[in-house]
């Protein structure tokens, strides 16, 4: 096992808008965490209700130095509020405190707050920069990894958004120690998603290391968030804009966005509705003949230990295959009408391929209650 130190970083290469992804405990109050980024007039804190009494006054006290004024916008907590009228309390403050293209805006919550302020640094002025501080597993994994930026819109997940870059990502694993138990289970389904995609020897530290995570052992968690973002690093330096390889990141995704979209935004985890949708996509790729049933069995034991749901809500009493085949054509991912999904293609294969509809049907109808 390696015990991560306070100088660990995972490198982005994206060439002249390369970044360094910083993880260890204690980086909130390091003052080495800021080192390199510009300083300026102003910094803009934006976070939510329910990270700013843990985090907020650290990240101030930290950023005091390098700015003459400290904004602050507190957002409400939850994926249902991650819209137009929640982003626009950001561009709202942005305005009414006259911050130029220099204010550096400041990420400090989870993915929601993560990919709302990227998309409001990649729209304000027509860019500002900005730096992400997620405070979740999920995002410390994920969300906050790859410039992807975005809000939900009623009819679909992340359909509206941009591809912008921060300039560093701070993985502060103190942070993960007040997590509630469903959001450290919500944050391990973007974990357990780089083994089958990329990584089998990863899959297989994760089965044997689980009660560990699960009780927030820190050099098991930093092993778990530096692995993914190596992965995820990986993969979006060669495909930044999600043009081929890098949708295998979404293993699980076109089922979890149905799921979230099905049943209200906020109401399961989004790391609640991947875990599940890993469990359908794998049993996609078996009935396709991709992988056997052991892979199958291994895929809903190991999400099961994680704390996930593995069997599908019902979306539609009458017609549930037809209303999750409904919401996954609007998926950023189908062609033409075409649903895509993200398959597993062997061991640490993934692959992207469409379906025929009677068998995706037949997957959701065996996958849900």
């Amino acid at each position: 096992m390696q015990v991560l130190t306070p100088s660990t970083s995972v490198p982005i290469d994206l060439g002249d808008r390369s970044y360094n992804i910083l993880i260890a405990p204690a980086l909130l109050g390091d003052p080495a965490t800021l080192a390199g980024l510009p300083s300026s007039g102003a910094a803009m804190i934006v976070t939510n209700v329910t990270v700013a009494p843990l985090y907020l006054q650290k990240l101030r006290a930290a950023l005091a130095d390098r700015f003459k004024t400290i904004h602050t916008v507190t957002l409400p907590d939850g994926e249902e509020y991650k819209n137009w009228q929640t982003l626009n309390l950001i561009f709202d403050a942005l305005l009414v405190n006259e911050c130029d293209r220099k204010t550096v805006l400041f990420a400090l919550g989870g993915g929601v707050v993560g990919d709302m302020t990227g998309f409001a640094a990649a729209s304000y002025m027509r860019g500002v920069p900005f730096v992400q501080v997620p405070t979740t597993l999920l995002s410390q994994v994920d969300s906050s990894v790859g410039g992807k930026t975005g809000i939900n819109h009623p009819l679909g997940k992340n359909m509206i958004g941009a591809f912008y870059q921060p300039l560093r990502v701070v993985c502060d694993l103190d942070t993960l120690m007040t997590l509630p138990a469903r959001e450290l289970s919500a944050g391990l389904a973007e974990v357990i998603k780089y083994g089958p995609i990329a990584d089998l020897e990863f899959l297989g530290w994760i089965e044997v290391n689980m009660d560990r995570l699960l009780a927030c052992e820190v050099d098991a968690l930093a092993y778990a968030v530096k692995r993914s973002c190596e992965i995820k690093a990986w993969v979006v330096a060669q495909d930044e804009r999600e043009s081929g390889l890098r949708a295998i990141l979404n293993f699980g995704h076109t089922f979890g966005h149905a799921i979230e979209s099905g049943m209200g935004y906020g109401v399961w985890l989004h790391g609640e509705a991947v875990g599940c949708g890993m469990v359908m996509a794998a049993q996609l790729s078996c009935e396709l003949g991709l992988v056997d049933a052991s892979f199958v069995r291994r895929m809903r034991t190991l999400i099961q230990r994680a704390g996930l749901p593995v069997i599908g809500p019902r979306l539609n009493p009458e017609d549930n295959a037809g209303r999750y085949l409904e919401l996954m054509r609007v998926d950023k991912k189908a062609e033409a009408g075409e649903i895509r999904f993200v398959l597993i293609d062997g061991p640490s294969r993934a692959c992207m391929r469409g379906a025929p509809d009677g068998l995706v049907r037949s997957v959701i109808d065996a996958c849900c209650a």
